[in-house]
C-alpha cells in the first residue's frame, strides 16, 4: 500500500478531531512527523475531490468540506492506492510453461483481491477512525 493513503487517513482524522481549528500543512505533518511537501501533495488531491478546503492568509490552513462520517476509506483507497495489490511481476521467460502465462493466471485472483479490500475499507469511515483513536488514548 502507498503511504498516501495513510497520510490521507491521518489527515483527515487530525481535521476532524479538531474541527473548529484551521490546520497548516506544517502543523499535518508534525503529527504525521513527515516532511510538508510530502502532506501538502495529499492534501492537494483530497481538495481536489471535495474532501477538504483551505483558508488563505497568516491565519489561514486546511479543513474538512465534508462530514467525517461520509468520508469512507474505500474512496481514499481508490484516490491513493488503487491497484497496489497487483504486483510487478520480474521479467518472466515466456518460453517457459509457468513465466510464460503466471502472470495473466494471477491477475483475477489479485483483481479479487483488491475488490474484497475496497468493500473491507467501505465499512469505515473517518468518524470510525476517529473514535477508535479516542478510544485508545
Amino acid at each position: 500500500m502507498h503511504s498516501e493513503f495513510v497520510i490521507a487517513i491521518h489527515s483527515l482524522v487530525l481535521l476532524a478531531y479538531t474541527p473548529d481549528r484551521l490546520r497548516t500543512s506544517d502543523n499535518i505533518a508534525n503529527s504525521i512527523v513527515i516532511h510538508p511537501v510530502r502532506v501538502r501533495k495529499v492534501l492537494s488531491v483530497l481538495r481536489k475531490h471535495g474532501y477538504i478546503a483551505s483558508k488563505e492568509g497568516a491565519k489561514g490552513g486546511f479543513y474538512l468540506s465534508r462530514v467525517p462520517d461520509a468520508i469512507h476509506l474505500d474512496e481514499l483507497y481508490a484516490l491513493f492506492t488503487d491497484g497496489s495489490v497487483m504486483p510487478k511481476w520480474p521479467e518472466l521467460n515466456p518460453k517457459c510453461p509457468i513465466g510464460g502465462h503466471i502472470e495473466t493466471a494471477m491477475e483475477g485472483i489479485f483483481e479479487a483481491g483488491e475488490q474484497e479490500l475496497k468493500r473491507h475499507f467501505h465499512q469505515y469511515t473517518i468518524a470510525d477512525v476517529l473514535e477508535r483513536v479516542q478510544h485508545t488514548t
